[in-house]
């Protein structure tokens, strides 16, 4: 949406502001269903859940060509969209608890970041370069296969629980306590992490969001320029995974090395 809606806004007359509406609903929408997310694959399912959530932010995106002369309903759309992915993200934390062997889930999910990032990177090298109806299409229409692909071929939670007994460690037994939501406001190491939490998706919302109409709007950039927006993407990634985040590592470690040694030769 970042992208296409550069050329949306000049086929329906949008300016800045009912733009900012737009892309702001998808934001709106997101943060308000984390934690009903959370509760409801506990509650429901994990299979059913993340069923419910991909079909809603495919169903979205995909029909929203035919309704984008309304920029109200755009709003809505993107809203369900947010709704969508905010169900999404801690329902596959939930899988990932019962699917996924302690030792594994830091790979896990490093890859679900870097794969994040690639579908980033894909959608930012695609869309420039297309009629911005398409890319809704395409990427909604996906959206919906793999909902089907996913009903038929994966087993519920339960199963895979039942189904990795043999390997998992025995879950660890967790008193039902009310969540102390005094501490959670009160301890600074908390407020910390609230901080950079905060500030790094500031900084990755107004890239991901802003970015493409400023290089084009206030630059003067073409569709080549906007390529250049899905460079964080990759560089997020590499790093996402832990392999590559030890190989840049170990290479950093290595121009150190170097850099001292040509510092003590001359």
């Amino acid at each position: 949406m970042p992208i296409t809606i550069i050329s949306m806004a000049d086929e329906f007359n949008w300016d800045m502001h009912t733009q900012g509406w737009i892309l702001s609903s998808f934001s709106v929408g997101y943060l308000s269903s984390l934690i009903a997310g959370g509760s409801a694959a506990k509650k429901y399912g994990g299979k059913r859940v993340l069923t419910l959530a991909v079909f809603l932010w495919s169903i979205s995106a995909f029909f929203t060509p035919y309704f984008a002369s309304s920029w109200m309903v755009m709003v809505f759309f993107r809203f369900l969209l947010g709704v969508g992915e905010g169900i999404g993200l801690p329902t596959i934390f939930h899988i990932f608890a019962y699917a996924v062997s302690p030792e594994e889930r830091g790979r896990a999910f490093s890859y679900l970041i870097a794969m994040g990032s690639i579908g980033q990177t894909a959608a930012g090298l695609i869309s420039p370069h297309i009629y911005w109806p398409l890319v809704f299409f395409i990427f909604g229409g996906t959206g919906l296969i793999w909902v089907a692909l996913w009903i038929l071929f994966t087993k519920s939670v339960v199963e895979c629980e039942l189904d990795a007994q043999e390997y998992l460690a025995p879950p660890t037994k967790v008193s039902e306590q009310s969540t102390p939501w005094r501490e959670c406001f009160t301890r600074r190491p908390l407020w910390a992490i609230y901080c950079a939490h905060f500030s790094m998706n500031w900084s990755n919302y107004i890239i991901m969001q802003w970015l493409p109409t400023y290089l084009v709007r206030f630059l003067g950039g073409g569709p080549t320029e906007i390529m250049l927006t899905a460079l964080p993407y990759v560089a997020n990634s590499l790093c996402g995974i832990g392999r590559s985040l030890r190989y840049l590592c170990r290479l950093a470690s290595l121009n150190n090395i170097l850099v001292s040694w040509l510092l003590n030769v001359n």
